[in-house]
């Protein structure tokens, strides 16, 4: 990674299947370098919001972390969950069904990492993403990390498909919000910003940020 400091929810549901194999079943690389992120500052308690089939969530378990997986379908929360009987890890992983437009389950102050690989780049307006981002702010411990990333401007995508408002294009039944720097820090609001990287993933390849804040 190279630094750079200077919709509806009914298509997830039909998405999720071409989801699954376009992202593959390993780590994706966010997960990995979170993975060594939360080790290096003995964290342990990791909030994954958009869990899908749940490849990084069993990433996590397998490196010994207490997950919590909040996953919109349904499909994909049982994924999850049988994946982890399976491995004998379901110990460490708990998976709910949760709409991330509503507060989030959890008390104030009660985890240690909020962690979304391209969840804030779905269907969401600006409006809903602050919120959420307050939300992650309120559960999250005093210098609890929002870890999370987001396609970029920079995208071969952005500009193409329907546009949908904002920054938001719907791409082969797909809805994405793409985000531009200024985006980025908007979101940070009430957070120090202690990274945004840009990196690649995928075939075309895609472009995103990885955004790293501190409550």
């Amino acid at each position: 990674m190279i630094s750079d400091l200077d919709s509806q929810h009914p298509h997830w549901e039909k998405t999720f299947t071409k989801n699954q194999e376009m992202f593959g079943t390993e780590p994706s690389e966010p997960a990995q370098l979170c993975a060594n992120i939360l080790k290096q500052n003995g964290l342990n308690a990791i909030l994954e919001l958009g869990a899908g089939q749940g490849r990084d969530t069993i990433f996590f378990a397998q490196q010994g972390f207490r997950v919590y997986a909040l996953e919109y379908t349904a499909i994909g929360v049982e994924t999850i969950r049988k994946k982890a009987e399976d491995l004998g890890i379901s110990h460490l992983v708990t998976v709910i069904q949760h709409d991330v437009k509503n507060p989030l389950p959890f008390e104030n102050a009660t985890l240690d990492v909020c962690y979304s690989h391209m969840l804030f780049c779905m269907a969401f307006t600006t409006l809903e993403l602050e919120t959420l981002s307050t939300e992650i702010r309120r559960v999250l411990n005093d210098g609890g990390l929002n870890i999370y990333t987001v396609r970029n401007t920079d995208d071969k995508h952005y500009g193409t498909g329907i546009h949908r408002g904002e920054d938001m294009y719907e791409i082969n039944g797909f809805i994405v919000h793409f985000f531009n720097r200024e985006k980025v820090e908007n979101l940070a609001k009430g957070y120090e910003i202690v990274d945004v990287s840009r990196f690649q993933e995928g075939d075309l390849p895609r472009e995103l940020f990885m955004g790293i804040l501190r409550k």
